[in-house]
């Protein structure tokens, strides 16, 4: 018999994304910046979402939209564009959507001779929705995966997840309170992976390193992987006793927003291919890597078509080596082109100060 479960359920909050690229820093107060670039798309949990879609996952969004026209068009891009079940999300008459701008900034490196930090800062309207993940998921479908953010605050719909059958993958957010309380972690009790980047993971474990953060989650839960943006990722799966440690790929970035959610639904994506541990390291980090190319979260996502376009180009022999594998990974129809990200060019009028002609 088919198993006709999702392959992987979401749930969490949406917002409508309007992300500015080509920053050479920050705005100060009294200032106007123009910049080079300008992309929308949906952003949140949609994020997670259209990425695992475009990998060819049965993808289920639990979600709450606004009947605004953000809201309008964010359900208009995940169910008719990308395909996405939307049968648990619902849309809440007057409440309007989350809108979030992100600005694409450079960086210096974290650490001395790492590689430069590419981030976003977030400016966010909106408000808490009329309906909480519980709310949603009642008692939540039998998947194969679930995708959450797991938080201080245990969900209720997560431990019944949990005792279904649904594997959970997780990821955790920024705590603003800078407290980085330890309950998170009893949550992964819940988890077969967890996969913070290393900030998150240091300040969590109380650790100083990405790899002794990996070693004090790897006790935790069976998969740990801990990302390190340009520097790469290094994961331990206990379950078939694997170690890797992958490097990023020399990309140049125009906008990170997304690119640990584009890893996190690409790993899930090949863990449910059963793949070696490496190569669903080297997978993610490959999806991740083609996603910050493009404005936005969400509509970054290269899918498979992004990855068999990558792929195709390839010449240097390192890379071919190292990413071998996709010749029998990548599917025979790798699907018609994605759609990304609406971009506005920038202002050929502008003069060097900002000030129009």
């Amino acid at each position: 018999m088919d198993d006709d479960r999702p392959d992987v359920l979401l749930t969490g909050l949406l917002f409508y994304d309007l992300v500015l690229t080509g920053l050479g820093g920050p705005p100060t107060p009294g200032e106007e910046i123009w910049t080079a670039g300008m992309g929308s798309s949906p952003g949140g949990i949609a994020n997670l979402a259209v990425a695992a879609s475009r990998l060819g996952l049965r993808t289920s969004l639990a979600t709450v939209f606004g009947d605004d026209f953000y809201g309008t068009y964010c359900r208009g891009v995940l169910a008719g564009q990308e395909g996405i079940d939307l049968s648990l999300s619902r849309t809440a008459e007057g409440w309007p959507t989350p809108v979030s701008v992100s600005l694409a900034l450079p960086g210096a490196p974290r650490r001395p001779g790492g590689a430069p930090v590419h981030d976003r800062a977030l400016v966010t309207h909106g408000s808490t929705p009329p309906c909480s993940q519980d709310d949603l998921m009642g008692d939540p479908p039998e998947a194969r995966t679930a995708l959450v953010h797991i938080e201080a605050e245990p969900h209720a719909w997560l431990a019944k997840a949990a005792a279904n059958g649904t594997r959970i993958y997780a990821d955790v957010g920024w705590d603003p309170s800078r407290q980085w309380s330890t309950d998170v972690l009893d949550q992964l009790a819940l988890c077969h992976a967890f996969l913070p980047n290393e900030v998150e993971a240091m300040a969590y474990t109380r650790t100083d390193s990405a790899v002794a953060a990996l070693g004090t989650l790897s006790d935790l839960v069976p998969v740990a992987v801990v990302t390190r943006g340009g520097d790469g990722a290094v994961a331990v799966d206990q379950t078939t006793g694997e170690y890797a440690d992958v490097p990023a790929l020399d990309i140049d970035v125009l906008d990170a927003t997304g690119a640990g959610d584009v890893f996190g639904a690409s790993f899930v994506a090949a863990s449910l291919g059963g793949w070696p541990l490496d190569e669903r390291l080297r997978f993610a980090t490959l999806a991740a890597g083609l996603s910050v190319r493009r404005h936005g979260g969400a509509l970054a996502a290269p899918g498979w078509y992004g990855v068999d376009r990558w792929w195709r180009t390839v010449t240097d022999p390192d890379l071919r080596r190292a990413y071998g594998f996709l010749d029998d990974r990548i599917p025979a129809d790798p699907g018609p082109p994605v759609h990304h990200a609406p971009v506005t060019p920038p202002n050929p009028r502008a003069t060097p100060n900002g000030d129009p002609h």
